[in-house]
């Protein structure tokens, strides 16, 4: 699609929301896998002057209903069904049972829909023919003061509910940025990296190839299979971005096998931990290209540490702070160790960062970041939560979280989330510990469940059945993509003076034994 035809759809459809006669500065939710309708959606609430508010494909329905409840939502666009290979997964449906305010149903294969909708529901062609004497014609932006909400995403917290966290119309060009200086995206260059709207990396890859004037790559289907690796082939893909988890499958599966990514200058790679077997294999699929690790998060609208360019890189590590940020590590007296120094402890970010978040919807933004940090230099410094180390030879690299969430494929959430579904899992629990536990060669982290059950004198639980209730839970109510690794029988939880649980010392715990 040409960057002309591109505009001109998100003109019409700009016009379009014109008729649902909603106040400017209105959240439209969207629950739909990234394709070219959805970033076409995605832009045209945003040009239209309304706030996107980003939920992913694969959450369940009573987390559809969190988000649109905090966030206000006036109307939410979401396909009939996600298209799974042959398989066709309901996604109206669950919309409907989040009691979703207006929804714009998009057909996920043809121009018609094949479901009945509820009566104040849309048609996504009915939307369409409404303004389609327009075609065309140039929808004049709505222009908003830089500090205005543009979009609205969700990170896991500590307290069971997601935050809410706005984007300015500051934070695409720190998503422009970082793609610009470290991974050297610019014009005539192709960005592939399967994500999610739902997630900051979608409107990320909207951003970082778009205003650096690069063509954006969209696979329709999975990632994990030799028709995405062929997708990157053909479509002369030339900064491929990936997660660990989809390295560690196509290496253990070999799909890539037979394609030709000679094209690639750079690969990328965020949302967990990586490991260096499998990222020295990953650079071998395109003759040893560099890998720039990126790490950040939703209220950075970025990374904070990265890999760079210009520098040497060292597999699995990172090589410098983000453009416009700096990183601190905390010893174990809870101050800054000297920056020319090894070490490892919890990170703290300058507090000053280019288009990183200053408030929450639904949380104390101070109370969440700034309450009990260390100040340097007369500044407060940022939590963020993460365990780095520094090298003796100055590279970064992650272990993990400090706190109670847990990166899981890419996706962070609060152990109590997940503790809150597998308590109710099964009559004979007592209370569970969920905790992520990284594996002895790195790579992404585990989800391990501490369970104590009432009845102390049952010493033998049957695993495989609370593995299996946990998974059932999990994968209906919270998200389809969480799995049980690992489930251990505990006397009881290990808790600090004020009973609270102490899921560090559990991890440390139980790391070795995975």
């Amino acid at each position: 699609m040409t960057l002309r035809e591109f505009r001109e759809e998100v003109w019409l459809v700009a016009h379009g929301l014109g008729t649902l006669d909603l106040e400017k500065g209105s959240a439209i939710a969207i629950d739909m896998p990234m394709n070219v309708r959805s970033v076409i959606i995605y832009l045209a609430i945003i040009l239209a002057g309304f706030v996107v508010v980003s939920i992913a494909d694969s959450f369940s329905a009573p987390e559809i209903s969190t988000r649109l409840r905090i966030s206000k939502a006036k109307a939410i666009f979401a396909q009939d069904y996600i298209m799974r290979g042959m398989k066709s997964l309901p996604l109206y449906s669950k919309v409907v049972e989040a009691k979703a305010p207006i929804v714009i149903v998009i057909p996920a294969r043809g121009l018609e829909l094949c479901i009945q909708i509820r009566d104040g529901d849309i048609a996504w062609h009915d939307f369409m023919s409404r303004v389609k004497s327009l075609r065309g014609l140039e929808f004049t932006a709505s222009e908003q003061p830089i500090e205005s909400f543009s979009n609205i995403l969700f990170s896991s917290g500590t307290t069971g509910d997601p935050k809410a966290i706005p984007w300015t119309y500051l934070t695409p060009f720190k998503a422009a940025a970082d793609g610009w200086c470290h991974m050297d995206i610019r014009k005539g260059d192709v960005v592939a990296w399967p994500t999610n709207l739902g997630w900051m990396m979608g409107p990320w890859l909207v951003y970082a190839s778009l205003l650096n004037g690069a063509s954006m790559a969209l696979y329709s289907g999975s990632p994990l299979s030799s028709g995405f690796g062929k997708f990157v082939q053909d479509a002369k893909v030339t900064m491929l971005g990936v997660i660990p988890s989809i390295v560690r499958t196509w290496k253990s599966s070999n799909c890539t096998a037979g394609c030709n990514w000679s094209s690639v200058r750079c690969f990328a790679s965020s949302g967990e931990a990586s490991n260096v077997d499998e990222y020295l294999w990953l650079a071998g699929r395109a003759n040893y290209r560099p890998i720039i690790e990126y790490c950040g998060g939703t209220e950075i609208g970025g990374g904070f540490v990265s890999g760079s360019l210009l520098q040497a890189q060292s597999l699995a590590a990172f090589s410098t702070p983000s453009v416009g940020c700096s990183l601190f590590i905390l010893g174990s007296d809870g101050s800054p160790i000297p920056r020319d120094k090894p070490g490892i402890g919890e990170l703290a970010l300058g507090p000053i960062m280019f288009g990183a978040s200053s408030t929450l919807l639904n949380a104390d933004h101070y109370q969440v970041y700034f309450k009990g940090m260390p100040i340097w230099k007369g500044k407060v410094l940022r939590r963020h939560g993460d365990v780095f180390e520094r090298t003796s030879n100055g590279y970064y690299r992650a272990h993990g979280r400090a706190d109670d969430t847990m990166n899981l494929g890419g996706i962070k959430v609060s152990s109590i989330e997940i503790e809150r579904i597998c308590n109710a899992a099964d009559d004979k629990i007592l209370e569970t510990a969920a905790i992520g536990v990284p594996l002895p060669g790195g790579g992404p982290e585990q989800l391990v469940i501490a369970v104590v059950v009432k009845n102390s004198t049952d010493e033998n639980p049957d695993l495989n059945q609370l593995k299996n209730s946990f998974n059932a839970a999990l994968q209906t109510k919270l998200n389809p993509l969480f799995k049980v690794s690992k489930v251990v029988i505990l006397p009881d939880l290990p808790r600090t003076a004020t009973n609270k649980v102490m899921r560090r010392v559990l991890r440390q715990q139980l790391s070795p034994k995975l």
